[in-house]
């Protein structure tokens, strides 16, 4: 058995010439929480997409449980669970027939589809279209569709937006579950104190490249900040309003 869950070994990743990931070095332990922590344009949704198989690295090496996207698609699916930034739901179906989808995908029945949607929140809304939900309530059907399976590995990007204070307690106290489970949980956010809340360890990109990957407790030794934004801007000489 693998030391790691996870491993990208010299992962690069361009588009038309220009470079978006780096020469990326990651191992992810089972069972950790790790955040993915970078401004606009760092790289970690390409990361992500990269780690779920939607895309393909130019360069490098990516393992999940020990297989390669390439040997054997299938296997590698089904180790993961990922939650898009965004996704268009198929217009007319309800939470409940969009859950089934996923499900039955997955080798799964309705019983665990209302369990999932239960989990969230969300089991009086199921006879209503998707579509006409809010951003918050979006998220957490998709966050249901990645638990669904209960994969050895969770990757969500930006998994909070759009979610209102109640809901974000419940999210954070889920993937704490799922953590205790076993699951090893990979999440980008650029908000720093869900990272802070959730993680064991922060892995910082700029520009394609992995800056900084430590524990939250180092991170702020290194900084010499109480919390991770003071952190932040200490150890990357940005000052306040000036996240770039």
């Amino acid at each position: 058995m693998n030391d790691y869950l996870v491993r990208l070994d010299s992962v690069h990743k361009s588009f038309k010439g220009k470079v978006v990931i780096e020469k990326v070095h990651l191992d992810i332990a089972q069972g950790e929480v790790v955040a993915l922590c970078g401004g606009n344009g760092a790289g970690k949704s390409t990361l992500l997409r990269m780690l779920a198989g939607i895309l393909q690295p130019t360069k490098g090496i990516i393992t999940v449980n020990g297989q390669a996207w390439q040997n054997n698609r299938e296997d590698y699916a089904r180790d993961i669970g990922y939650m898009p930034d965004d996704y268009r739901f198929s217009p007319g179906l309800t939470a409940l027939e969009t859950m089934l989808f996923w499900a039955r995908l997955r080798g799964y029945g309705k019983a665990r589809a209302k369990e999932v949607l239960s989990m969230v929140g969300l089991s009086d809304t199921d006879s209503k279209p998707v579509a006409s939900f809010s951003k918050g309530m979006r998220q957490r059907v998709l966050f249901a569709q990645a638990l669904l399976a209960e994969p050895p590995l969770i990757m969500m990007d930006e998994p909070t937006n759009g979610l209102d204070p109640y809901w974000m307690d419940t999210f954070i106290t889920l993937v704490r579950q799922a953590a205790a489970s076993g699951q090893t949980i990979l999440f980008s956010t650029h908000q720093l104190e869900i990272a802070e809340a959730l993680a064991d360890r922060i892995v910082f990109l700029r520009d394609g490249n992995v800056v900084l990957d430590g524990k939250i407790d180092d991170i702020r030794q290194t900084g010499g900040a109480v919390g991770m934004h003071e952190a932040f801007r200490e150890l990357f000489g940005i000052t306040a309003g000036n996240h770039s």
